[in-house]
């Protein structure tokens, strides 16, 4: 295995995964024990629960036709734990061509009857086998082809592609009237199927993965055993390597759908045109250290000592393709050449499994959840979430996400390792995993973003060739404001008054300034149990140059149990009533108050300084 650790399943298609989660519709709360059977056993999975009816799901919506017309039109697949006519009569006006539609699934609230109505021909019948298997009851599956003959053709198994989907069904049509079929090549899955197979049939399955036309009475399958190996120089043309992988596969007669991956040395994990190239090709990309490429020496067919100098093996295309086709495998294609870039293709003797060769791209997700509340957490960082292979975060920020933390592993911290929890995020992400690394509010204010960028900045290069991400979040001063009304209409500004990382006299001429520049001031890590005396000296400085009846508004505990919005003046701003999960936010001059029927207050600062009757003639 090529790298510091091999995964099952990569990086990208982790977060890949999220968008293609698999979502089970509740109705009822007595449908919430079979749901939950089902998601601890189908990865992906998660409750969409009526909002009204069902408590505790990861999805609630309001409107039932909707939220499905939404989850249809997204692909997403669909089990329904209600009647089949339920199903029907809401995406029923959005039926249009067989093979476009997701797969959609009634299930009874019991478990007892689970039966694929939509997208048969589009993972329906094996999703409802899978569910079948975790309930212990058997799917009531209907199509002809999958009841008689035990498999469906236009559903080839995991490494395999089905080069003429269009003829399956005059295909299929002429196998349940009685023509056998003659097998070319190897397909076990065929082999063991209970399709009518004689060598003398007159319809044909060609299992190959050279490039053939298929027809009506002959499918063609590919099994996944090409790897092509890539070396390119640095910031090679996007265009070139795309052109001379066509190439060679062209020139040796191989079907682009019989490619299982792309592969490289672990150097070039973050060269935009292998990217680029492999998801043209549709396939994951995965890289090989030079000491594994350089074990592959005595197979190469053009060993250079050349590229041993610079890179440490004999070879990178050939080598890379060797290494992912297996001890048994052999090149097809040797090492061709362009202007700024190699290619060879190699074979394996059957499908190879992707997951368990090289490494992929390690990607770190650097994600804000928000304040805590689940209803502010972005569409965006769920799904990086979701993806994730590992969480890295606080503890409590980790508690936080409930349910999304179900399947993945967890990297605890307490408060004060920030640093750990970053370079933790970093190896795990270097080492080909998908990572989420977790901050509360915003993670680029006062939060893990710059830290992970200062440590990039001095850490090892390998650090650098993984994939990046920034997914932001609602800020507390965001939170905070919305709670109370408006007040960061106008200029703002933010301050941490903790002193752990930069200087007391460094804060004191922010804080200074702030004042004088009369900006609502939100005031971070005000105070704590050991340093209360930084909360008191701002409040003197900002006194200095405000109102004493300047409105301070004190948000603790945001979107969590406990929390608490109040409303007080700068004056009265008593430092025994602040805490670390306190935010402070410190109105300028201009800012308002206005009172409600219910005895509180809104505050809100103006968009100018110009009177009311010119704010509203401005618009």
């Amino acid at each position: 295995m090529g790298g510091a650790m091999s995964r099952a399943t990569s990086g990208h298609e982790n977060f890949e995964r999220a968008s293609r989660e698999i979502a089970l519709v509740l109705l009822s709360a007595s449908a919430v024990p079979t749901a939950r059977r089902v998601a601890a056993a189908i990865r992906g999975a998660r409750l969409h629960g009526l909002a009204r009816r069902v408590s505790g799901c990861d999805v609630p919506f309001e409107d039932l036709a909707a939220h499905l017309g939404d989850l249809f039109a997204r692909d997403m697949p669909i089990v329904g734990l209600c009647a089949a006519g339920i199903l029907i009569r809401a995406l029923a006006p959005r039926l249009a061509q067989k093979r476009a539609e997701p797969a959609v699934i009634a299930l009874a609230e019991d478990g007892s009857a689970v039966v694929p109505l939509l997208g048969g021909h589009r993972g329906a019948n094996d999703l409802a086998r899978r569910i079948g298997a975790a309930l212990g009851v058997g799917p009531a599956i209907t199509t002809a082809g999958d009841l008689r003959f035990g498999l469906a053709l236009d559903e080839p198994p995991t490494g395999w592609r089905l080069a003429n989907p269009e003829h399956v069904k005059d295909f299929a049509s002429a196998l349940l009237s009685g023509a056998r079929v003659r097998l070319e090549g190897s397909a076990p899955w065929i082999e063991a199927s209970a399709l009518p197979l004689d060598p003398a049939g007159a319809l044909a399955i060609s299992a190959t993965p050279y490039a053939e036309r298929g027809s009506p009475t002959r499918l063609v399958y590919h099994p996944a055993v090409l790897a092509v190996g890539i070396g390119c120089e640095r910031n090679a043309p996007a265009d070139e390597v795309a052109a001379l992988i066509e190439r060679c596969l062209a020139d040796a007669g191989l079907a682009r759908a019989a490619v299982a991956c792309l592969v490289s040395l672990d150097l070039k994990m973050d060269e935009p045109a292998l990217h680029a190239a492999a998801a043209s090709l549709d396939v994951p990309a995965r890289f090989f250290d030079a000491g594994r490429l350089e074990a592959e020496t005595p197979r190469l067919a053009n060993p250079s000592d050349l590229v041993f100098r610079e890179v440490g093996c004999h070879g990178v295309a050939e080598g890379a393709a060797l290494a992912a086709a297996g001890p048994e495998g052999r090149l097809l294609v040797p090492k061709t050449v362009s202007r700024r870039a190699t290619c060879a293709v190699a074979v394996a003797p059957a499908p190879i499994d992707v997951g368990r060769i090289g490494i992929p791209r390690g990607r770190l997700a650097i994600v804000g959840i928000g304040p805590g509340a689940p209803e502010w957490l972005t569409p965006e960082a769920a799904r990086f979430i979701d993806g994730a292979d590992d969480l890295v975060g606080y503890r409590l920020y980790l508690d936080l996400l409930g349910a999304r933390s179900k399947g993945k592993t967890r990297h605890d911290f307490e408060l004060g390792d920030e640093l750990g929890r970053v370079e933790r995020a970093l190896e795990l992400a270097r080492a080909g995993h998908a990572v989420a690394l977790v901050s509360s509010g915003d993670p680029g204010i006062y939060a893990m973003a710059s830290l992970v960028f200062e440590r990039l900045e001095a850490g090892p290069p390998a650090w650098r060739r993984i994939e990046i991400e920034v997914a932001p979040g609602i800020s507390a001063l965001q939170a905070a404001a919305a709670r109370i009304g408006a007040p960061l209409g106008h200029d703002f500004c933010a301050i941490s008054l903790s002193d752990l990382l930069t200087p007391w006299p460094t804060i004191e001429r922010r804080l200074e300034a702030a004042a004088g520049g009369d900006f609502v001031v939100a005031l971070y890590n005000p105070a704590s149990a050991r340093r209360a005396h930084q909360l008191a000296r701002a409040r003197e400085i900002l006194l200095a140059a405000r109102e004493p009846s300047t409105p301070v508004v004190l948000a603790r505990n945001l979107g969590r149990a406990g929390e608490s919005v109040r409303v007080i003046r700068l004056d009265a701003l008593d430092v025994a009533a602040v805490d670390m999960l306190t935010l402070v936010l410190v109105g300028s001059s201009a800012t308002r108050l206005v009172a409600r029927n219910d005895g509180g207050v809104w505050v809100y600062t103006p968009r100018g300084y110009r009177a009311p009757e010119a704010e509203k003639e401005a618009g």
